[in-house]
């Protein structure tokens, strides 16, 4: 019997463990070579694993369970023949077990109303003897333990019994004490606890501060109505507002680098390039994809790219290596509403920068009171290697290029600017 052992490979540098998310078979499944066979959680991203060769497969981990990169999670019988029609019964089989699943708890449930249960409960509720606090609630809202249906063991009279009982009593709405009080506990992904421990860590070892501006988005919005047919004819992608951050972002970095740099120990790190971090949230949380060299890019360069990424973290295709790295974060919470807000710093960045929505607001433009679609912005930035100075510049520089995107963005080409 040839038996092939099935290990956890490394999904990227740094990650030595993963958690099992789902598993796409069951245990005695014939699979085929380079079949999808689980999908796993790493700190980063969720990849899939597919099978190294076709065979049956043995499950030697379950789903929820974290582990080590270079362990076994399934044993695959290669010598094992591929059932006839395999595809076939894989299919009707949950049917045939689920009928009668769905069956029996009718049958199961339907003497529960009938009448021995009902007159077993009312002599076991007249003799059922309160709880410790179940007693003192009913004593102080002046009921009597025989009047409570109580739904401990032998019919016991639990606290929550006694506060249900207590609310009609008061006058209280009689859907407050039939209402459904379940709680759901629910894993956390590795994904997700480890946002939470770098999040923590950023707040406790950083010294962020946030500084707040404003933009003018009227010759944006100008520009995406008069070019948006014929940008998307010629490039394939539509003209969002994102390139135009990006742009702005590029910009002032190259003008202010030591935002574009982050801290190692005693040691500062500034980079020559820009690598935009374009936060997106997909299935799993928020991932930061990464713009390479973004200083380089055209606006179409940029959309096609965003779009490109976002498609992968929404489809779960986004690779470590995509996300990896970054001097810069962009977030845009406009997107879900958010009118001001303070974002954390994605580490080891220095800095980030928020975007919220556009709302059209009264300002005063040479002494006359205009309504002009207006956002907020906000850089949140580690005051250890940043400075006021540095920060309130750089985000004056990004206004500078979201209010006047074709003098400060495109060279006062807009055609040209936009690859027209």
């Amino acid at each position: 019997m040839s038996i092939l052992e099935m290990k956890v490979p490394s999904p990227g540098e740094s990650i030595t463990e993963v958690e099992i998310a789902t598993w796409l078979v069951k245990d005695g499944d014939y699979v085929e070579k380079d079949q999808p066979i689980a999908e796993v959680d790493s700190d980063k991203a969720t990849l899939e694993l597919p099978a190294e060769q076709s065979g049956v497969i043995t499950l030697k981990a379950e789903e929820g369970d974290v582990v080590q990169v270079g362990q076994v999670v399934c044993l695959i019988d290669m010598d094992a023949a591929r059932p006839e029609g395999a595809a076939a019964p894989a299919a009707e089989a949950p049917k045939q077990e689920e009928a009668p699943k769905a069956a029996e708890p009718v049958k199961q449930e339907a003497p529960k109303p009938a009448a021995q249960p009902a007159a077993a409960a009312t002599q076991t509720y007249a003799t059922g003897a309160p709880s410790p606090a179940a007693k003192k609630i009913l004593d102080e809202k002046g009921i009597e333990a025989a009047q409570v249906s109580g739904s401990g063991r032998d019919g016991r009279i639990t606290k929550t019994d006694a506060e249900l009982a207590a609310v009609p009593a008061l006058g209280g709405s009689p859907f407050t004490a039939t209402g459904a009080r379940s709680t759901t506990t629910t894993k956390l992904s590795v994904l997700r606890r480890k946002i939470a421990q770098r999040l923590v860590s950023v707040k406790n070892e950083t010294a962020m501060l946030t500084t707040f501006n404003e933009v003018d988005m009227s010759e944006i919005f100008r520009l995406r109505k008069q070019y948006k047919e014929e940008f998307a004819q010629k490039h394939g992608v539509g003209l969002g507002f994102m390139s135009f951050f990006t742009k702005a972002v590029t910009r002032a970095l190259q003008m202010y680098p030591d935002v574009n740099a982050s801290i190692d120990g005693d040691f500062k790190i500034n980079y020559d390039f820009c690598d935009i971090s374009i936060a997106v949230s997909g299935p799993k949380g928020l991932m930061v994809p990464v713009l390479r060299n973004a200083e380089n890019m055209s606006f179409s360069g940029i959309e096609a790219n965003i779009k490109d990424l976002a498609t992968k973290v929404r489809d779960g295709k986004i690779t470590v290596d995509e996300m990896t790295g970054g001097t810069f974060t962009i977030t845009n919470g406009g997107t879900f509403g958010s009118m001001m807000s303070t974002p954390i710093i994605n580490p080891p960045q220095s800095a980030i920068l928020g975007m919220h929505n556009i709302i059209q607001r009264p300002v005063a433009v040479d002494g006359q009171v205009v309504i002009r679609p207006m956002m907020y912005v906000a850089m949140s930035y580690d005051h250890r290697i940043i400075d006021g100075k540095e920060s309130v510049g750089f985000l004056v520089a990004v206004k500078e290029g979201i209010d006047n995107p074709v003098e400060v963005l495109m060279g006062g080409d807009e055609r040209k600017g936009l690859g027209l």
